[in-house]
C-alpha cells in the first residue's frame, strides 16, 4: 500500500474488487444540477418528468457514475490513482431513495506502464444501471 493508504500497482491482481454503496437524495440531485448546471427537469421537475417514459425524476447519470470514481480514488486503487479513461454504458434509471453500489474489479494489470483495468458497475437491488471500463494510472512502490 501506499502512504496515503491506496494500493501501489504491484499489489493489484486480476479479480480484486472493492464497492461503496450510497443512497441518492433529493439534497445530492439538486446539488449536483448546480455544479455541473445540468438542470435538464427531468432531474428536477417531477410534474414534467412525469411526462416522459420514465413515469418521474431520476438522478443525474453522472451522478451515479461519480460513485465508480468514489471507489477508484477512495478504496481501490484508492489515493493517488489518477484517471485515464472511462466508458460508461447507462442500462436504468436511478430515483431518489435508490441505494447504488458501486463495484470495480480489477480486470487487467501492467506493472511497466503502471496502469490498470478495471470493470466498472453501478447496481441498484442487484440490477445493473451502469456498465463501464475504467483506466487508471496508479502508484508505484517502486518509484
Amino acid at each position: 500500500m501506499n502512504s496515503l493508504g491506496g494500493y501501489h500497482i504491484e499489489d493489484l491482481q486480476p479479480g480484486m474488487s472493492a464497492s461503496l454503496a450510497k443512497t441518492v437524495t433529493e439534497a445530492d440531485i439538486i446539488l449536483f444540477a448546480g455544479i455541473s448546471t445540468d438542470v435538464n427537469p427531468i432531474h428536477l421537475n417531477e410534474e414534467w418528468a412525469k411526462t416522459t417514459q420514465f413515469g418521474g425524476r431520476i438522478a443525474h447519470g453522472m451522478l451515479s457514475a461519480g460513485f465508480i470514481s468514489a471507489v477508484l480514488g477512495n478504496r481501490m486503487p484508492g489515493p493517488g490513482t489518477v484517471y485515464l479513461g472511462q466508458t460508461l454504458k447507462f442500462k436504468a434509471p436511478v430515483r431518489i431513495g435508490d441505494t447504488v453500489t458501486a463495484t470495480v474489479t480489477v480486470r487487467e494489470v501492467n506493472v511497466a506502464r503502471r496502469r490498470c483495468v478495471m470493470d466498472s458497475v453501478c447496481t441498484v437491488n442487484g440490477k445493473p444501471v451502469i456498465e463501464g471500463e475504467s483506466t487508471l494510472y496508479c502508484t508505484s512502490g517502486e518509484a
